[in-house]
């Protein structure tokens, strides 16, 4: 199976700078979207009829902030047997961050983390959301299911994921606090699958300020991710961040897995 996930920072904007061809050309079975900032009835049926391809959203009830959807191939893995919008928890179903394909015992996760970067409160609130989607995959894992989780976690975990990790120390984004909530799934199990491949990798980013030519000049950071439970170590085919991918502050991200039981 293979997996995408990208923050599009708005998915109406996205559709005027090549988002449909992408889709259509990526030959994935899900693509999971963060950051939609809009909810299904302001969308048009380009991006909700897309031929060969169904649809689901988690929305935000604020208008034109935050919301997630997934996408699924009709034709390579048809309709999911379960979509789930949200962890259940008011506070966080309301920013539309969650959302869940399920294929039999196959449970992948599309999330939009908060961004801890408007003061204390929503640090907490990002560290509160962290705690509450480790305490579900878990949940997940112990009933035997397998569980993967991608999206945008707006945390660079190492100094080698971002460009400038001496500047960025007291930014949210590379605090200390989130950075042990990264330390904190690693250690209970969950494997970053582009670090798990590619361990030497330097200078690779999946995010962008727009600001002062970043982006030409590579100074960026790491916050796109999939983790996957360590069971599933040895099902990673590939793990690649498609850094030349344009039509948004972020880039995609990719993860192909084998079946269970195939070496």
């Amino acid at each position: 199976m293979k997996l995408i996930s990208w923050n599009v920072n708005g998915i109406r904007a996205a559709a005027k700078k090549g988002f449909v061809e992408f889709l259509q050309g990526c030959e994935a079975d899900l693509v999971f979207i963060q950051e939609t900032k809009a909810q299904p009835d302001q969308l048009d049926s380009t991006l909700l009829e897309i031929p060969g391809w169904g649809v689901a959203f988690s929305v935000c009830e604020r208008k034109g902030y935050s919301g997630t959807c997934v996408y699924w191939n009709k034709e390579t893995v048809g309709d999911p047997d379960e979509v789930v919008a949200g962890l259940g928890i008011e506070r966080f179903d309301v920013e539309g961050r969650v959302i869940m394909a399920r294929y039999g015992d196959l449970c992948v996760f599309g999330n939009y983390f908060p961004n801890g970067g408007k003061g204390v409160d929503r640090v907490d609130y990002k560290l509160d959301f962290y705690d509450h989607m480790l305490q579900r995959m878990n949940k997940l894992r112990r009933e035997g299911r397998d569980v993967v989780v991608c999206g945008d976690y707006n945390t660079a975990h190492e100094e080698v994921d971002l460009a400038r990790p001496k500047a960025n120390k007291k930014t949210s984004g590379f605090l200390m606090e989130e950075r042990l909530w990264m330390d904190r799934w690693i250690d209970d199990g969950w494997v970053d699958t582009f670090r798990h491949l590619h361990p030497a990798a330097r200078d690779v980013y999946s995010w962008w300020s727009y600001r002062g030519g970043a982006r030409e000049k590579n100074v960026g950071w790491r916050i796109d991710y999939f983790l996957v439970d360590e069971a599933a170590r040895s099902r990673i085919v590939s793990a690649e961040i498609h850094m030349d991918q344009l039509g948004s502050d972020h880039v995609p991200v990719s993860l192909e897995l084998r079946p269970r039981g195939d070496t």
